[in-house]
């Protein structure tokens, strides 16, 4: 059979216009990020596709396709192949139009998404580990029962459906625009924005955004040929495609102006960003466009630019929300962690303490403190620190070593973050007549050398774990040696201090994991 001619950006203009979409999309708003905008000194534009009624763009490609079947088509029903956003789109437009739906969905898929599509009548299959593994399996049952497979990236329909968006940005905003960034996966999106945008506006430079580890446009346009990935990462679940379409390949190649990649860190430091702006919590390939024009605005110094990024999409698993808020403050490296050596010795404790307080650059919060006694001569300690901006780590670093602490620099270290930074105690056969107080700190200056100042001289700390949780206060597990024959004296001490308190020293899992 002799090949289609390829569709040029005008054929897709056309295709774009007439695009059936808004009998289930919305248009959606286009805002600009205030905040973001004024510390990076430039314009950020929003495109709210995370307002859609499914949450992202999605519907707009998989409703256009499937208003284009024929009623013989639809009565067989459709199938399609999703990380989940792509599949509430099919099971929402299937619903509209009262045709069957079969949604394949990797078995990592959030369960957010899953149960969504359930929630729109579609039919989830759970099959694979990726998109790749998913789509397969799609096939598969495409041909065993008869029906029509809807592309979630590589259709024309699809793609000109996922165009109307750069149709609306440009409506939205007749003024100067200097890039439109947008996240990849399958180049759905990209493919439809940048035949648009090229045919209307081309002047405007199209910027595509993938995952570090799931870059398989980048690799492809870089080969001249598409690259199938051995594997992808899942953190940006949405974008974790191993080979791009051949479509999307073809017309990205061609037309989108520049890639960008961005890591883990970067992403969750773009979903509180968006947050602060906006107070809505967007899914981390949603996030991937605003990720990108941070580093790209820094990278090449730009100020009094206009950038439009595409919330592609807020699909969150709740439980995601820790991890991203513990990566935020180091992406946008606002939080510097060290492992820091001091002797163990009285009153090296309150030297390092002090010694925070008088770092470079003015007073420091003290976002995570895990110690451990278990050596007679040295501790390790791990500790975060609050920081104003890239590069400081370093000079917090060189500034311990300088005073006589030994310094490793973890900030930009994935095992320390991951790991480490929760396994720092254990049992330590040193720590005689201990005994272990759960605190609340006020989380303001001076609270903890309070603590310190009161403390006997003879007793000596010999266990401390405490981790800002962005509250007003700070909860601190603090072990002491304290002699039996200072009991009196403890008490007073607690009062002294005024701060609330709960004694451990009886509780069960302190006895079987950290006493000796």
């Amino acid at each position: 059979m002799k090949k289609a001619p390829d569709l040029s950006p005008a054929d897709y203009l056309i295709k774009i216009l007439n695009a059936r979409v808004y009998d289930v999309a919305t248009e959606s708003a286009l805002e600009t990020a205030k905040n973001l905008s004024q510390r990076i000194h430039n314009t950020v534009l929003l495109k709210r596709e995370d307002q859609q009624q499914v949450r992202s763009f999605k519907l707009r490609g998989a409703y256009n396709k499937m208003a284009h079947l024929s009623a013989e088509q639809l009565k067989k029903g459709v199938i399609c192949a999703s990380a989940g956003n792509h599949a509430q789109g099919v099971a929402l437009a299937a619903s509209r139009l009262q045709a069957r739906a079969v949604i394949v969905m990797p078995v990592t898929t959030p369960q957010v998404k899953v149960d969504a599509v359930r929630g729109f009548g579609g039919e989830v299959v759970l099959h694979g580990d990726s998109y790749t593994d998913a789509y397969h399996h799609a096939l598969t049952l495409e041909k065993k029962q008869g029906m029509t497979f809807v592309h979630p990236f590589d259709d024309p329909d699809v793609i000109a459906g996922q165009g109307t968006i750069a149709m609306e940005i440009l409506r939205q905003h007749q003024g100067p625009l200097d890039a439109v960034f947008v996240a990849i996966g399958g180049g759905g999106l990209v493919s439809g924005v940048a035949n648009y945008i090229k045919a209307v506006r081309p002047e405007i430079k199209v910027i595509g955004v993938q995952m570090s580890d799931s870059d398989a446009m980048l690799q492809s346009v870089a080969s001249g040929a598409r690259v199938t990935l051995a594997d992808v990462g899942l953190f940006s679940d949405g974008t974790a495609v191993k080979l791009v379409g051949e479509e999307t390949f073809r017309i990205a190649r061609g037309l989108v102006d520049e890639f960008i990649t961005v890591d883990t860190d970067a992403v969750c430091a773009a979903i509180k960003d968006i947050f602060v702006d906006t107070r809505s919590i967007v899914e981390p390939s949603g996030a991937l466009a605003v990720a990108a024009i941070k580093k790209y605005a820094a990278a090449n110094k730009t100020r009094g630019k206009t950038y439009a990024a595409i919330l592609c999409g807020a699909n969150m698993n709740f439980d995601r929300l820790r991890f991203v808020a513990e990566r935020a403050e180091v992406g946008e490296e606002r939080e510097a962690l060290f492992a820091v050596t001091i002797p163990e010795e009285r009153g090296s404790f309150r030297r390092f303490c002090e010694l925070i307080g008088a770092l470079p650059g003015g007073p420091r919060n003290v976002t995570e403190f895990n110690y451990r006694m278990n050596d007679a001569a040295q501790a390790h300690v791990f500790v975060g620190l609050s920081t104003k901006g890239p590069g400081e780590s370093g000079r917090i670093a060189r500034s311990f070593v300088k005073h006589g602490f030994g310094a490793i620099d973890l900030t930009h270290d994935e095992l320390a973050q991951e790991h480490i930074r929760h396994m720092v105690g254990g049992i330590s056969a040193l720590a005689k007549e201990e005994r272990v107080l759960r605190f609340v700190f006020p989380e303001r200056p001076g609270a903890l050398m309070k603590f310190l100042s009161l403390m006997r001289p003879g007793w000596n700390i010999s266990l401390f774990h405490y981790r800002n949780q962005g509250a007003d206060y700070g909860r601190i597990l603090v072990g002491l040696q304290v002699p039996k024959a200072d009991d009196k004296a403890f008490a007073k001490f607690l009062r002294a201090l005024g701060y609330p308190y709960v004694e451990e020293t009886d509780n069960p899992v302190y006895r079987m994991f950290l006493q000796s």
